[in-house]
């Protein structure tokens, strides 16, 4: 892999990555929207609002579920997300800039997720599992090929010196 190809890959997967994290945090701060409200209601309000028969098994898991919900689950989900919001855009912020270290935690944090993934897709098939997998894949792939070829680059250049 040439060098322009590597900083390529590592620019695209921080621009994926710092999406994520963004995201993620958004989310958070919606959930923390719901803190001191009643998100029963919340959750009744969506389920009319996207037309959705109460009723029908998972519109009334979801109001169930809404109504066991207390400020402090809200602030732990919250906190999860900033968390892993933090840790992906740090993530994108080294590989932006290159640094061997974002390399390592993307290839690593990227891998972590390979097995529960082929478990799920064993468990129930689907385009969407799928699709998933073989992105996370050739991302791995793609960031343990930079890895290899920086290690080569920083070790041969310090053997010949």
């Amino acid at each position: 892999m040439r060098v322009d190809a590597s900083k390529a890959v590592l620019k695209s997967v921080a621009v994926f990555e710092a999406a994520k994290g963004t995201l993620v945090l958004l989310a958070g701060f919606g959930v923390l929207s719901l803190v001191h409200h009643d998100v029963r209601a919340v959750a009744a309000a969506l389920v009319g609002r996207f037309h959705l028969n109460p009723a029908h098994r998972f519109a009334s898991i979801f109001l169930e579920a809404a109504s066991h919900v207390t400020d402090t689950n809200l602030w732990l989900v919250a906190l999860a997300g900033f968390l892993y919001a933090a840790l992906r855009l740090v993530e994108a912020y080294g590989l932006w800039f290159g640094r061997t270290w974002a390399e390592w935690l993307a290839v690593v944090s990227g891998g972590l997720f390979l097995p529960w993934e082929v478990y799920e897709l064993a468990v129930k098939f689907t385009w969407v599992r799928s699709c998933t997998l073989i992105v996370n894949l050739l991302v791995v792939a793609a960031l343990a090929s930079v890895l290899r070829k920086n290690w080569k680059r920083r070790h041969g250049a310090a053997s010949e010196a």
